[in-house]
Protein backbone atom coordinates (compact mmCIF):
# COMPACT_ATOMS: atom_id res chain seq x y z
CA UNK A 1 0.00 0.00 0.00
CA UNK A 2 2.63 2.35 0.77
CA UNK A 3 4.27 1.41 -2.23
CA UNK A 4 1.39 2.09 -4.46
CA UNK A 5 1.19 5.34 -2.84
CA UNK A 6 4.64 6.52 -3.17
CA UNK A 7 4.20 5.84 -6.81
CA UNK A 8 1.19 7.49 -7.36
CA UNK A 9 2.81 10.67 -5.36
CA UNK A 10 5.47 10.88 -8.04
CA UNK A 11 3.11 10.19 -11.05
CA UNK A 12 1.16 13.16 -9.59
CA UNK A 13 4.01 15.40 -9.23
CA UNK A 14 5.67 14.36 -12.89
CA UNK A 15 2.42 15.31 -14.56
CA UNK A 16 2.44 18.75 -13.07
CA UNK A 17 5.89 19.30 -13.86
CA UNK A 18 5.01 18.27 -17.30
CA UNK A 19 1.67 20.61 -17.40
CA UNK A 20 3.75 23.47 -15.92
CA UNK A 21 6.37 22.97 -19.12
CA UNK A 22 3.61 22.70 -21.29
CA UNK A 23 2.29 26.31 -20.13
CA UNK A 24 5.10 27.76 -20.25
CA UNK A 25 5.77 25.94 -24.10
CA UNK A 26 2.13 27.70 -24.77
CA UNK A 27 3.24 31.28 -23.73
CA UNK A 28 6.37 31.83 -25.72
CA UNK A 29 4.13 30.40 -29.17
CA UNK A 30 1.55 32.88 -27.85
CA UNK A 31 4.28 35.60 -27.80
CA UNK A 32 6.06 34.51 -30.54
CA UNK A 33 2.48 34.27 -32.99
CA UNK A 34 2.10 37.91 -31.51
CA UNK A 35 5.73 39.06 -32.47
CA UNK A 36 5.36 37.93 -36.14
CA UNK A 37 1.82 39.06 -36.59
CA UNK A 38 3.62 42.97 -35.07
CA UNK A 39 6.13 42.30 -37.38
CA UNK A 40 3.98 41.40 -40.39
CA UNK A 41 2.34 44.44 -39.82
CA UNK A 42 4.78 47.48 -39.70
CA UNK A 43 6.19 45.89 -43.11
CA UNK A 44 3.26 46.53 -44.95
CA UNK A 45 3.23 49.52 -43.40
CA UNK A 46 6.63 50.59 -45.01
CA UNK A 47 6.07 48.94 -47.96
CA UNK A 48 2.83 51.16 -48.24
CA UNK A 49 4.81 54.17 -47.90
CA UNK A 50 7.90 53.19 -49.26
CA UNK A 51 8.82 56.98 -50.07
CA UNK A 52 9.10 57.56 -46.32
CA UNK A 53 10.62 54.28 -45.58
CA UNK A 54 13.19 56.15 -43.88
CA UNK A 55 10.76 58.03 -41.13
CA UNK A 56 10.61 54.00 -39.80
CA UNK A 57 13.86 54.43 -38.32
CA UNK A 58 13.97 53.72 -34.25
CA UNK A 59 17.16 53.48 -32.34
CA UNK A 60 18.40 50.62 -32.73
CA UNK A 61 18.75 48.99 -29.70
CA UNK A 62 15.90 50.81 -27.51
CA UNK A 63 13.36 50.50 -30.29
CA UNK A 64 10.14 51.70 -30.00
CA UNK A 65 7.54 50.33 -27.08
CA UNK A 66 9.15 50.72 -23.58
CA UNK A 67 8.50 54.47 -23.29
CA UNK A 68 4.88 56.14 -23.75
CA UNK A 69 3.49 56.07 -27.45
CA UNK A 70 3.08 59.16 -29.52
CA UNK A 71 -0.77 59.64 -29.97
CA UNK A 72 -1.22 58.80 -33.84
CA UNK A 73 -3.87 61.37 -34.43
CA UNK A 74 -1.44 63.98 -33.71
CA UNK A 75 1.36 62.95 -36.09
CA UNK A 76 1.38 64.96 -39.35
CA UNK A 77 3.03 62.66 -41.36
CA UNK A 78 1.49 58.90 -42.52
CA UNK A 79 5.30 57.35 -41.36
CA UNK A 80 4.53 58.92 -37.44
CA UNK A 81 1.07 57.91 -37.22
CA UNK A 82 2.67 54.43 -38.08
CA UNK A 83 4.77 54.06 -35.69
CA UNK A 84 2.64 55.87 -33.18
CA UNK A 85 0.24 52.68 -33.94
CA UNK A 86 2.80 50.11 -33.81
CA UNK A 87 4.06 51.21 -30.86
CA UNK A 88 0.66 50.94 -29.64
CA UNK A 89 0.80 47.20 -30.38
CA UNK A 90 3.46 46.64 -29.31
CA UNK A 91 2.74 47.81 -25.36
CA UNK A 92 -1.12 45.61 -26.71
CA UNK A 93 -3.42 48.08 -27.22
CA UNK A 94 -5.31 45.50 -29.34
CA UNK A 95 -6.76 43.76 -26.74
CA UNK A 96 -7.55 45.46 -23.16
CA UNK A 97 -9.15 44.13 -20.14
CA UNK A 98 -10.43 45.83 -17.46
CA UNK A 99 -9.44 49.46 -19.35
CA UNK A 100 -5.97 48.30 -19.77
CA UNK A 101 -4.08 46.66 -22.80
CA UNK A 102 -4.17 42.89 -22.00
CA UNK A 103 -2.87 41.83 -25.77
CA UNK A 104 1.07 42.69 -25.00
CA UNK A 105 4.19 40.44 -25.31
CA UNK A 106 5.78 40.81 -22.48
CA UNK A 107 8.16 44.12 -22.41
CA UNK A 108 7.32 44.00 -25.85
CA UNK A 109 9.66 46.49 -28.24
CA UNK A 110 10.42 47.46 -32.07
CA UNK A 111 13.61 48.04 -33.64
CA UNK A 112 13.79 49.11 -37.74
CA UNK A 113 17.65 49.82 -38.77
CA UNK A 114 18.84 51.23 -42.22
CA UNK A 115 21.21 48.06 -43.54
CA UNK A 116 22.55 50.43 -46.30
CA UNK A 117 23.90 53.02 -44.81
CA UNK A 118 24.44 55.00 -48.78
CA UNK A 119 20.86 54.05 -50.16
CA UNK A 120 18.73 53.22 -47.52
CA UNK A 121 16.63 50.75 -49.28
CA UNK A 122 16.96 47.99 -47.14
CA UNK A 123 16.37 47.60 -43.24
CA UNK A 124 16.04 45.16 -40.81
CA UNK A 125 13.00 44.95 -38.62
CA UNK A 126 13.07 42.94 -35.43
CA UNK A 127 10.87 42.32 -32.47
CA UNK A 128 11.80 41.36 -29.28
CA UNK A 129 10.27 40.50 -25.73
CA UNK A 130 10.69 38.78 -22.77
CA UNK A 131 10.79 35.04 -22.73
CA UNK A 132 10.06 32.89 -19.41
CA UNK A 133 12.98 30.71 -19.40
CA UNK A 134 16.95 31.17 -20.56
CA UNK A 135 17.76 29.49 -23.73
CA UNK A 136 20.23 31.09 -26.30
CA UNK A 137 20.83 34.70 -27.19
CA UNK A 138 20.59 35.97 -30.04
CA UNK A 139 22.95 36.10 -32.47
CA UNK A 140 24.75 39.82 -32.44
CA UNK A 141 23.43 41.47 -35.48
CA UNK A 142 20.06 41.33 -33.34
CA UNK A 143 20.74 44.20 -31.31
CA UNK A 144 16.95 45.36 -30.86
CA UNK A 145 16.92 45.63 -27.02
CA UNK A 146 20.48 43.93 -26.27
CA UNK A 147 21.32 43.79 -22.21
CA UNK A 148 17.24 44.87 -21.42
CA UNK A 149 16.16 41.02 -20.66
CA UNK A 150 18.55 40.46 -17.77
CA UNK A 151 16.10 41.00 -14.49
CA UNK A 152 15.32 40.35 -12.03
CA UNK A 153 18.90 40.15 -10.29
CA UNK A 154 19.90 37.01 -9.49
CA UNK A 155 17.25 35.25 -11.64
CA UNK A 156 18.23 32.43 -14.22
CA UNK A 157 17.60 35.37 -16.69
CA UNK A 158 19.93 37.17 -15.37
CA UNK A 159 22.67 34.98 -14.96
CA UNK A 160 22.58 33.96 -18.22
CA UNK A 161 23.02 37.42 -20.06
CA UNK A 162 20.57 37.65 -23.42
CA UNK A 163 19.34 34.32 -22.66
CA UNK A 164 15.65 35.62 -21.95
CA UNK A 165 15.71 37.81 -25.13
CA UNK A 166 13.67 36.21 -27.73
CA UNK A 167 13.24 37.96 -31.04
CA UNK A 168 11.63 37.44 -34.75
CA UNK A 169 13.27 39.74 -37.31
CA UNK A 170 12.96 39.92 -41.01
CA UNK A 171 14.93 42.17 -43.65
CA UNK A 172 13.06 44.11 -45.96
CA UNK A 173 14.31 45.79 -49.25
CA UNK A 174 12.15 48.71 -50.55
CA UNK A 175 12.92 49.36 -54.41
CA UNK A 176 13.32 52.71 -55.60
CA UNK A 177 10.24 52.71 -57.96
CA UNK A 178 11.07 55.53 -61.10
CA UNK A 179 9.53 56.58 -64.58
CA UNK A 180 11.13 54.05 -67.20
Amino acid sequence: MLVTLVVVAIGMWAMLDLHTRLQVSEQEAYQRTQALLLLGDLVERMRSNRQAAGDYLTNPIRGLGVDACSDPLAAPALAGRDRAQWCQGLQGSAEVYAGHAAGALIAGRGCVEALDEVAGEEYLLTVVWQGAVPLSAPPGEIRCGKGQYDQPAGSACALKPDSCRRYVSTRIHIAELGDS
